[in-house]
């Protein structure tokens, strides 16, 4: 285990309450994406980042937002690496994180119930059924309006590569949901 100085914890607690420029209701730090910070030399910063998947558009947008959000805490030098491995999973999203997506109409990634393990990804009907199977360990996508799982899948991709389009029969109304990985 890592301990951190008082320093760098204060300067992940600043990095890390950088918004998404994606998902602007979610921090980097609540998305899992920002995996720590080491202060070099005093004024020199190196902040380790793991993209939500490999070309992330969005990695170089967060990194430029984590720079200017230490220079204006008084870091002179300022340096984001991107680190691949481990690799980020929607695991890593926490619970206030889902929260927040939940609230602003994102259905958050599902979980896979009483156990960390990560969700397993497979190809089937598009609208949401009765569990069965492996798939009785994941819990249904549950519309972030209305809270029914009576929903279906409407196209793959939403508004990023990261999400899905849904809809829920019950209220009607399409959401996000924000796939596993």
């Amino acid at each position: 285990m890592v301990t951190l100085t008082p320093l760098e914890t204060e300067l992940l607690a600043v990095a890390g309450s950088v918004l998404d420029p994606e998902l602007p209701v979610v921090t980097l730090r609540e998305l899992g994406v920002l995996r720590a910070v080491h202060v070099r030399d005093g004024d020199a910063v190196e902040v380790e980042l793991t993209p939500t998947y490999t070309g992330c558009p969005a990695v170089e947008a967060m990194s430029l937002d984590i720079e200017r959000a230490l220079h204006e805490h008084g870091i002179r030098e300022v340096t984001v690496r991107t680190v691949l491995s481990p690799a980020w999973s929607t695991d890593d999203i926490s619970a206030e994180g889902r929260r927040k997506l939940r609230e602003f109409g994102i259905a958050p990634p599902r979980v896979r119930q009483g156990t960390a393990e990560p969700v397993g990804v497979t190809l089937g009907p598009t609208r949401t059924l009765a569990p069965t199977g492996m798939d009785a360990a994941l819990e249904p996508i549950r519309c972030p309006h209305c809270g029914s799982a009576d929903t279906e899948l409407l196209s793959r991709f939403s508004s990023t590569a990261c999400k899905a389009l849904r809809r829920c029969l019950a209220c009607r109304e399409p959401f996000d949901h924000f796939k596993e990985l």
